[in-house]
């Protein structure tokens, strides 16, 4: 039942968001307008939120760089392997293979089994994932949508993102310790207030636009098929990684399922967003939309093995 009560609003506004265009409720420009709202004026609100108030250990800064490296080498992979999983998805299919969806995802999915007091544990990977899905993503789309710009305008370009405003000020106000004095002053309610209503429609009108785009067609699935097949081999070689470098956590049945589910979820639901500069037709976003989607049903095997057979 817990299963079913964080995955079914996941597939309801995927399948809102599919019907909406079947229907035709939605035009394709009102979403685009949705999708820059969220891409452009939230987004690097919940980003700032997510590393102003996390809480970055010493003890975990090995696993933190770990996940960040695996998460580069799985884009690299991608574009030396393109040739196989399709030279026409090339510019967006290295980007499919890189981030997890944690926070909508894993981390229900996990608590559902381990209960609250250990969501840190997903967390923790989720920040070398913001690193990832809000710096380096940004900065690759803007190099490779900058066409001939000179290496100053490109700079400017890209300190001037809004997601890298929002990680770079949420870094220098963690780091300085000012979450600490604000969490002990009345302030913090009227911040975490403003934070939470900003932030809320985020993942109901991702999940919306993901279904909008959602369209399997006949002559797309052999790549699909290709580029799962090489995000499922992928991943498994990232939890194998754990079992050698950090043997002592994997040892906590606890702490392993944590990893397991968490990297056997589907990319990060903001990626698709992320990479829209780079789609050279409908046809692309509907291939990530897809993607992401199928990528669900590998997650759902997991965990249900996870609870009949592991814990």
């Amino acid at each position: 039942m817990a299963a079913l009560t964080t995955l079914f609003p996941v597939f309801f506004m995927i399948g809102l968001g599919a019907i909406a265009r079947i229907k035709n409720w939605i035009t394709p420009e009102q979403k685009d307008g949705a999708n820059n709202i969220v891409f452009n004026v939230l987004f690097p609100i919940m980003i700032f939120n997510v590393l102003f108030t996390a809480k970055i250990e010493v003890s975990v800064i090995w696993v933190i760089i770990y996940v960040f490296i695996a998460f580069v080498l799985t884009m690299v992979i991608g574009k030396l392997i393109s040739g196989f999983t399709g030279k026409e998805l090339a510019h967006i299919s290295p980007y499919l293979l890189t981030t997890c969806e944690g926070g909508n995802v894993a981390l229900p999915l996990y608590t559902s089994i381990v209960g609250l007091s250990y969501a840190s544990n997903t967390v923790i990977f989720d920040i070398a994932g913001s690193f990832i899905a809000f710096v380096v993503i940004p900065i690759l789309v803007t190099k490779s949508t900058a066409g001939k710009t000179n290496n100053k305008d490109l700079l400017k370009t890209i300190f001037t993102n809004s997601f890298v405003i929002a990680v770079t000020l949420a870094l220098i106000l963690n780091l300085s310790g000012f979450y600490n004095y604000l969490s002990q002053t009345p302030f913090i309610n009227v911040y975490t207030s403003t934070v939470t209503q900003a932030t809320a429609p985020i993942v109901g009108m991702i999940l919306f636009i993901i279904g909008y785009n959602l369209k399997i067609k006949k002559e797309t699935l052999p790549s699909l098929l290709k580029l799962l097949s090489v995000r499922l081999v992928l991943y498994v070689c990232i939890i194998a990684g754990f079992f050698i470098f950090f043997p002592h956590m994997m040892a906590d049945k606890i702490y392993m399922i944590a990893v397991l589910i968490y990297f056997m979820s589907p990319t990060g639901f903001a990626v698709p967003m992320l990479i829209s500069p780079l789609n050279k037709s409908e046809e692309d976003a509907d291939f990530q939309s897809a993607f992401i989607s199928l990528f669900m049903v590998i997650t759902l095997i997991v965990y249900t093995v996870i609870v009949i057979f592991i814990y």
